[in-house]
C-alpha cells in the first residue's frame, strides 16, 4: 500500500517547524564563521554515528569508535562498531561532495547500496557506441594437467567478466549478478522478495510530492515515510542521513550536516513510533530542534575550551607541538597516546608531556589504554 500524504495538521505543526528551522539556521550561521568549525564537524560525525546505533537499540562506545577510525582498535571490532563506522564514513562522504551529490544518481546508489539496479540505468546518448570495447577474446584451450585446468578456469572467469562489461558499455541490459548459495544462511537474514528498488522509488515519490511543504516538515514527513515503507532491510540509519543531506543541499544547513540521530536519541521511542502520524511528525520535528540545540551547546563548549587552552600556548616556541595537539583534540571526542604519537610524530613520553602541558582531562579512568579529551 502506497504511503499517502493526506491532510497535514499545519495548525499544530507550524509552530514547532518554525522553532526547529530557526535553531538549525542559527547553528549553521554560527558554524560558518566559527574558528572551531572543522573540529566541530569532525566530532559531530562520531556523536551522530553512536546515536544512530543507540536509536536502533545497540550500544557503541564513543572511544571504541574513535580508535576504530584511527585503526587502533583495542579489541576485535564488533558488528555494531563496524556499522557505526559506516555512518561516519557516509557522513564524511556527503560533506566532501557537492551539495546535490546525495540525491544524484551516484550518490543515491552509494548511500543506499542499490548498485545493480541503479547502475543499469543509462541515457540514450550513452548507448550510441561511445565507450564500446572490442569483443572478448576466445578462452584459451586448456592443456593437460590440474594446474593448467585451474588456470584455464581463471581465464574463463576473466573472459566472462570482460564480456559482461562489454554488454554493459554497449547499453545492453545486464541482469544483476547473484552469488550462488550453497546453504540457506542468507535467506534467513534477508528476504529475497524484498524489492528495495521499488520501495526506494516509492519513497522518492513521497519526497517529490511533498515539495510544497516547508523543508523541516518535508524532512519529517519523509522520515515517517521511510520508516513506514521500510525501504532497506539493513540500513534504517540511511533515512535520517538522507534528510540531513537534503537540508545541506537546500541551504538550511549549508555549512554542516545535521545530526538527526543525535536529536532522535533525546526523543522517547514511544513518540517516534506513535500510532498517530501527527504525533510521529511532531516527534521528528522536535528531534531536529534537539539536534540543533545540542550542536549549539557543543559549539559553545568547544569555543570556550579552545580559548582556555590557547592561553597555554602564549610564549611557546614556534616549533612547539602544542598547537597541533590542540587541533587534534578539538577534532576528536577523545585522543589516545598512540594517536598523538602517530599524528604529531613524537615519542610516547613526549605525547604524555604534551598532554600534561595542555592540561587535558583523562576520560576513561583506567590505568592503561587511557584517552584524553576536553570537557
Amino acid at each position: 500500500m502506497a504511503y499517502e500524504i493526506g491532510k497535514i495538521p499545519l495548525e499544530s505543526l507550524i509552530g514547532p517547524v518554525a522553532q526547529a528551522t530557526g535553531a538549525l539556521v542559527r547553528l549553521d550561521e554560527r558554524i560558518a564563521r566559527s574558528p572551531v568549525r572543522e573540529g566541530w564537524i569532525e566530532r559531530s560525525h562520531f556523536h551522530d554515528a553512536a546515536a544512530a546505533l543507540w536509536v536502533e537499540g545497540e550500544l557503541v562506545h564513543l572511544e571504541d569508535l574513535v580508535f576504530h577510525d584511527a585503526h587502533m582498535d583495542q579489541r576485535r571490532p564488533t558488528h555494531e562498531l563496524t556499522r557505526a563506522h559506516a555512518v561516519v564514513r557516509k557522513r564524511r562522504r556527503i560533506l566532501s561532495q557537492p551539495h546535490d551529490w546525495a540525491f544524484g544518481r551516484e550518490g543515491l546508489r552509494e548511500l543506499t547500496g542499490q548498485h545493480a539496479e541503479i547502475g543499469t540505468i543509462q541515457s540514450e546518448d550513452d548507448r550510441e557506441g561511445e565507450g564500446s570495447v572490442l569483443p572478448a577474446a576466445e578462452p584459451p584451450v586448456p592443456a593437460n594437467g590440474p594446474d593448467d585446468d585451474l588456470l584455464a578456469q581463471e581465464f574463463a572467469e576473466i573472459d566472462a567478466l570482460l564480456a559482461r562489461s562489454s554488454k554493459f558499455l554497449r547499453g545492453e541490459k545486464v541482469p544483476p549478478r547473484r552469488v550462488p548459495q550453497d546453504d540457506d544462511r542468507l535467506t534467513v537474514l534477508y528476504d529475497q522478495d524484498w524489492d528495495e528498488a521499488a520501495r526506494l522509488a516509492e519513497w522518492r515519490d513521497v519526497l517529490e510530492r511533498s515539495r510544497h511543504l516547508p523543508l523541516v516538515l518535508r524532512a519529517a514527513l519523509a522520515l515517517d515515510a521511510w520508516n513506514d515503507i521500510d525501504v532497506l532491510q539493513r540500513g534504517a540509519w540511511v533515512g535520517p542521513l538522507l534528510m540531513a543531506a537534503l537540508m545541506h543541499q537546500e541551504g538550511l544547513a549549508a555549512h554542516h550536516l545535521p545530526c538527526l540521530h543525535l536529536g532522535a536519541k533525546n526523543i522517547p521511542r514511544d513518540r517516534r513510533r506513535a500510532r498517530n502520524r501527527s504525533d510521529r511528525l511532531l516527534a521528528w520535528i522536535d528531534a531536529m530542534y534537539e539536534a540543533a540545540s545540542a550542536g549549539l551547546k557543543e559549539h559553545d563548549r568547544l569555543l570556550l575550551a579552545k580559548g582556555q587552552m590557547e592561553r597555554v600556548l602564549r610564549g611557546r616556541r614556534a616549533s612547539s607541538k602544542l598547537p597541533a595537539l590542540l587541533d587534534l583534540v578539538l577534532s576528536r571526542p577523545l585522543v589516545s597516546t598512540s594517536m598523538i604519537q602517530d599524528t604529531l610524530e613524537v615519542s610516547r613520553q613526549g605525547a604524555l608531556d604534551l598532554v600534561g602541558a595542555l592540561k587535558l582531562r583523562e576520560m576513561t579512568g583506567r590505568g592503561s589504554f587511557r584517552a584524553w579529551g576536553v570537557l
